[in-house]
């Protein structure tokens, strides 16, 4: 058996389409141009990529833009001030404060003061427990993107059995709430295996759906699933350079092993990974339409 490729690429492709469109329908028609403010402190490389994407993202499918670059040397209180300023700011419908943040400034605190109808993240607390109650407004994004991975991929996921590895806040817990809540493209059983699990092995080789954020490099070997399981790869990690010098990307599965037996795999780069940003357009988007009461 060789898997079925879930391709991010494409999916996100077709959503950030479809995305596109509505946006463009609520200019027309209401007059609407959702907005998204991305907050930078200081000069991390990688968030100057993440951020640099987010805004070419969004002024790509109409969506109005602000990016905030501030000094690392801002302090808490300038910082909170700027997300008091974004939260009075009816141009603006998501705000984003990239992290992690420099080690002087209180991170909880920052991501707590964004107004929740305005986290697009998806992390402020109310959100997170409007997720377990299953009223959430806003899903965090890279769990939305796999929900959408497993639905337009055709995977059935009511009564199937679901091991989620690894535990954070940012993957593991919430899409192990996201997949347990009785809707559609959800209702399944789901265990989450962590650090603390005796033998992680005895829960992967049960599992109908593997989701994978452990953050080790192929750590899911073929004799740890399943003949037919569909494997979701949440993992981004850099094991070395390539000749011509490029990053050599692999996830927390051993891809070319684990595609043997299972039914459907997505790849790392091109998984995932696309689909978190075009969660936040679609968080964004969501956001518009909840200010303005559009159903």
């Amino acid at each position: 058996m060789t898997a079925q490729l879930i391709s991010g690429t494409e999916i996100s492709k077709q959503i950030r389409e479809e995305l596109t469109k509505e946006i463009a329908d609520l200019k027309a028609k209401h007059g609407i141009v959702p907005g998204l403010a991305t907050v930078l402190v200081g000069s991390d490389p990688a968030s100057q990529i993440y951020v640099g994407s987010k805004e070419k993202t969004s002024k790509e499918m109409g969506i109005y833009s602000q990016r905030f670059d501030i000094p690392e040397t801002t302090t808490q209180k300038e910082l909170l001030g700027l997300v008091d300023k974004l939260n009075k700011d009816p141009k603006i419908n998501g705000i984003l404060v990239q992290v992690p943040l420099p080690k002087h400034l209180d991170e909880a605190e920052v991501l707590y003061a964004i107004d929740p109808r305005k986290d697009v993240d998806g992390f402020h607390p109310v959100n997170v427990g409007k997720l377990m109650i299953g009223e959430a407004d806003f899903l965090p994004c890279t769990p939305a993107g796999i929900q959408q991975l497993l639905i337009r991929s055709g995977v059935e996921t009511s009564g199937a059995e679901v091991v989620v590895v690894g535990r954070s806040n940012i993957v593991g817990k919430p899409i192990a709430n996201i997949l347990l809540q009785k809707q559609k493209g959800a209702n399944a059983t789901v265990t989450i295996v962590h650090t603390g699990t005796k033998d992680v092995a005895a829960h992967t080789r049960r599992a109908e759906i593997l989701i994978v954020a452990a953050g080790r490099a192929r750590y899911i070997t073929a004799d740890m699933v399943k003949e037919g399981v569909v494997v979701i790869d949440a993992g981004i990690n850099r094991i070395g350079k390539s000749a011509s010098g490029k990053d050599i990307i692999v996830g927390d599965v051993d891809f070319e092993a684990v595609k043997e037996k299972a039914r459907a795999i997505t790849p790392v780069p091109g998984g995932v990974g696309p689909m978190t940003i075009t969660m936040l357009m679609m968080n964004t988007v969501k956001a518009a339409k909840l200010v303005h009461g559009i159903a």
